[in-house]
């Protein structure tokens, strides 16, 4: 079993700059990929970026490439994700994920993949 905590979020005004960390305890050995998603109350959870903890690819939705940075210390378990150039529309609850199973490229941004969440972390962007 893997445990997830995140930190990190607040307020910022438009164009500053958050990081959020997510510390992972457990059996993280096990973990192949982990992620960071984000919900705004009444939409569906969107994946926002993902890395392949075993050999560091990453990936990144359309909506944040470019502004986003997913990265993780191995040696302190824990992921990251800076964000740049804020816009109101990031403002969401923010949540990290993690999985112990393969994925193709189309799965891993998809909520469904995977088995072990975060409790979330709130950003707020305003305008």
């Amino acid at each position: 079993q893997v445990q997830l905590v995140e930190s990190g979020g607040g307020s910022v005004q438009a164009g500053g700059s958050l990081r959020l960390s997510c510390a992972a305890s457990g059996s993280t050995y096990r973990t192949l990929y982990m992620s960071w998603f984000r919900q705004v109350p009444g939409k569906e959870r969107e994946g926002v970026a993902s890395i392949a903890t075993h050999e560091g690819s990453t990936y990144y939705a359309d909506s944040v490439k470019g502004r986003f940075t997913i990265s993780q210390d191995n040696a302190k378990n824990t992921l990251y994700l800076q964000m740049n150039s804020l816009k109101p529309e990031d403002t969401a609850i923010y949540y990290c994920a993690a999985d112990d199973r393969p994925k193709s490229r189309w799965q891993l941004l998809q909520r469904v993949e995977y088995n072990t969440w975060g409790q979330g972390t709130q950003v707020t962007v305003s305008s």
